[in-house]
């Protein structure tokens, strides 16, 4: 079955960097494209970030455009997000995320935040 495990989140000060990591298995992890999300209080979950099959093509939320970098290591079926300059607003839940039949599969969630 699949599993989508997030781990690296925690307290932060402002201008700071995380290194967020998604552990997948249970699907042939190379052949899909991942996503991370976010979620702070009161708001909607929000795309975050896509990292597709190829490793290649990426694409960011405007929000963190410039400051965050998505990659994947298809050996280990990891998943990582590299998150610099961090912001007050960047203090959410954080959320690996697959697509997979019509499927939206979802870790547990990591607690980033950010504050002084």
């Amino acid at each position: 079955q699949v599993q989508l495990v997030e781990s690296g989140g925690g307290l932060v000060q402002p201008g700071g960097s995380l290194r967020l990591s998604c552990a997948a298995s249970g699907f042939p992890f190379s052949r899909y494209a991942m996503r991370w999300y976010r979620q702070a209080p009161g708001n909607e979950r929000e795309l975050v970030a896509i990292i597709f099959s190829s490793g290649v093509l990426t694409k960011y939320a405007d929000s963190v455009k410039g400051r965050f970098t998505i990659s994947r290591d298809d050996a280990k079926k990891m998943m990582y997000l590299q998150m610099d300059s961090l912001k007050s607003e960047d203090t959410a839940v954080y959320y690996c995320n697959l697509g997979l039949d019509n499927v939206n599969y979802w870790g547990q969630g990591t607690q980033v935040t950010v504050s002084s």
